[in-house]
Formats: structure tokens, C-alpha cells, sequence
């Protein structure tokens, strides 16, 4: 009876020490922290697509291989977009052969002017010399008429005449030939060929790895379709979908521990809460859950929690996207801001890559305004 007694309380005091354990643990530890397996790995996917119409003649990189930005990927026929410069170059040389006319018709129109008006001053000098004649019956009366209507003429053709230097000076006046609208029109239209001509070969806008392509070697491609997609596996994040009732301590900035599934316990990365989603995921769902119903039941919902990465750490490590992961979550110091502040100032991705030296279209351009200005 007495080593069973002995037994029974060593055994309470075992369970009783295993729960102040616990207690100390849990206080220590578990109510300093958040965790959830419910966090995949998340990343941006840069879709390529086509800025101008053509047919795919190359494809220089396919699925699982890495590109650097800049890197010319799929290469369209160029045939189609050579022709359409050379129209635009003959349009816009066209168009300033076309104005230099106008402009030259102008000064043609102020040359009949001023011819009218040396047709007027010689029909008035005529008149002036009739009249004193025609007082005297030197000569007749008719010849008098006749130098009337000549002056009379010559002001009509006068005003005919300078109504058409002005109707040819409106389509010209205060303004040079080579910027004049018209031409300025030809000029961007021959820069806007010169564009596309460039753009028949289709540059990685991002550093990544290829991945969902689509494309094929002679189909059609149109602006805006998707061809293929860069993961730029150096821009990576977790999603960590908390329940909402655990939301309540989580604060920007708060530290955090990662577990991927691919590597195990091995493998921990140190990373921050950058914030929180704006809604929940059944909200941005496609069809979002319609709870005014008469069968209604309540379901816990979670809400997306951004956790930043360490590069280093992901080098070292790299993961992909949608990769399980578990996410703990520190909420030991709880004086951050709940949700994010002010927006930054830099742009958060950019590429310079679609970036064209509009200053070589420019260049060309105004070198064919200058050979159709040349006389």
C-alpha cells in the first residue's frame, strides 16, 4: 500500500510539475507569439507581352531558364515594320515638299498683289492724263469711260488678289516650316514607326526565371497578349493567412521566424510583418460568400499577413513561389502601427528596359525634314 501511495504521488507530481512547465512555457513563449502553417510563399509574376503585330520568328529562352533584364527574349518578323517606316519616312518628306509649295504660294500670292497694285497706279495715271483731255473734247467721251473701268478693274483684282494672300498666309503664317503642324504630325508619325520597328524584338523588363510560356515559334502575336512570364525569384515575400481572431497583436515591423517545408527545420528565415491585407480572402474571392441567408453558418475568417524576407537568407536558401511554409510570428512588443502608413516615396518595382533613345528617332527625323528643306 505504501509504494502505491508512493506511485500515485509521484505521478500528481509529475502532472503538476508538467503543468507549471507548461504554465511558465506558455507565458514565456506561446503568448508571445502567432503561428500558422497557413502561409505559402509568395512572389511577383511579370507577364511578357508584345507591344506591336507580328510573327514570332524566335524565342530565345524557355521555362526554368534564367534572364537578365534587358535581354532580348522572343523576336518578331521585322518585314512588316520596316515597310511601315519607309511609308512614314516618304509621308513625312512628302508632307514638307507639300508645305515648302504653300509657303512658296505664299510669296507668289504677295507678288500678285503687288503687280495688281502697279496695274492700278498705271490705269489711275492714264485716267489722270484723260480727264483734263476729255474737258476740252480732245478726247472722247468713251475713251474716259474706258480709263474709268480700267481703274475700276484694277481695284477689283487688287482685292481678288489680296483675299488669296491671305487665304494662302493662314495655312502659313507665324509659324517655320519645320514646325509647322503638319509636319509635326508626319514627324511624330515617323517616330512612332521608328518604335515599333524596335520593338519587333521583346526585352526581359525583369531579372528571372522563364516560366508559363505560351508563346510558339510563327504564331500571330498582338499588342497586350501574354507570351510568358519572369519570376524574379529575388523579390519574394510569405502570405501568412492568420485567423481573425489572432489578428489582434500583430503589428507592422514585428519580427518573424519562417519554416519552409522544402528544407525543413534546417532552414529558418528571419523576417518582418510588412502589414496586412485590406480585406479578407473570401472578400476578393471571384464569387465572395453571400451570408444573408437563411442557412447561414459561421466561418472563421483569416486575413492575408505580408512577411518581408531577408535576401541574404533567401540567396543562401532560394525558395519558389507558392511553397508551404509555417510562420511565427513575435507579438512581444505590440507598439507598432496596425495597418501600413504613408505610401512610399520610390517607385516599389521599375524597369528601364521599355525605355526607347527617342533622341535617335528624333535625330532621323529631322534629318529628312532637313534633306526636303534643301533647295
Amino acid at each position: 500500500m505504501n509504494n502505491r501511495k508512493k506511485v500515485m504521488a509521484a505521478i500528481t507530481v509529475a502532472f503538476v510539475a508538467a503543468g507549471v512547465a507548461y504554465a511558465i512555457y506558455y507565458s514565456a513563449v506561446l503568448s508571445r507569439q502567432q503561428e500558422t502553417d497557413n502561409a505559402y510563399v509568395g512572389g511577383n509574376l511579370v507577364t511578357l507581352s508584345s507591344q506591336v503585330t507580328g510573327n514570332v520568328e524566335e524565342i530565345r529562352a524557355d521555362e526554368t531558364q534564367l534572364v537578365q533584364a534587358g535581354a532580348p527574349i522572343i523576336k518578331l518578323d521585322a518585314a512588316d515594320a520596316d515597310v511601315a517606316l519607309s511609308q512614314a519616312e516618304a509621308r513625312l518628306g512628302a508632307i514638307v515638299r507639300q508645305e515648302r509649295q504653300r509657303y512658296a504660294d505664299a510669296g507668289q500670292y504677295d507678288a500678285a498683289v503687288a503687280q495688281r497694285k502697279l496695274q492700278l497706279k498705271i490705269a489711275q495715271d492714264d485716267l489722270a492724263r484723260r480727264a483734263p483731255l476729255a474737258a476740252d473734247q480732245t478726247v472722247s467721251g468713251e475713251d474716259l469711260a474706258h480709263a474709268k473701268q480700267a481703274v475700276d478693274n484694277a481695284q477689283a483684282a487688287i482685292l481678288v488678289a489680296q483675299k488669296q494672300a491671305d487665304a494662302a498666309h493662314a495655312a502659313v503664317a507665324g509659324v517655320q516650316l519645320s514646325e509647322h503642324p503638319a509636319v509635326k504630325q508626319a514627324r511624330a508619325d515617323y517616330m512612332a514607326a521608328w518604335l515599333a520597328a524596335r520593338r519587333n524584338s521583346i526585352l526581359a523588363p525583369v531579372s528571372g526565371y522563364v516560366a508559363k510560356r505560351s508563346v510558339q515559334v510563327g504564331a500571330r502575336v498582338t499588342p497586350g497578349s501574354a507570351l510568358l512570364s519572369i519570376v524574379p525569384l529575388d523579390q519574394l515575400w510569405v502570405d501568412a493567412n492568420f485567423k481573425e481572431s489572432e489578428l489582434r497583436d500583430i503589428r507592422v515591423g514585428q519580427k518573424a521566424l519562417i519554416e519552409a517545408d522544402m528544407y525543413g527545420s534546417k532552414v529558418t528565415y528571419h523576417g518582418k510583418v510588412l502589414g496586412m491585407s485590406a480585406g479578407t480572402g473570401s472578400a476578393f474571392s471571384l464569387l465572395p460568400a453571400q451570408n444573408a441567408s437563411g442557412n447561414w453558418i459561421k466561418v472563421v475568417q483569416r486575413v492575408p499577413v505580408r512577411i518581408a524576407l531577408d535576401p541574404k537568407e533567401l540567396a543562401a536558401h532560394p525558395l519558389r513561389i507558392g511553397l508551404s511554409t509555417t510562420v511565427k510570428v513575435d507579438i512581444s512588443d505590440t507598439s507598432g502601427p496596425v495597418l501600413g502608413t504613408a505610401s512610399p516615396s520610390a517607385p516599389v518595382y521599375a524597369t528601364k528596359t521599355l525605355n526607347q533613345p527617342l533622341d535617335q528617332a528624333a535625330s532621323a527625323a529631322d534629318g529628312i525634314i532637313q534633306h526636303n528643306l534643301a533647295r
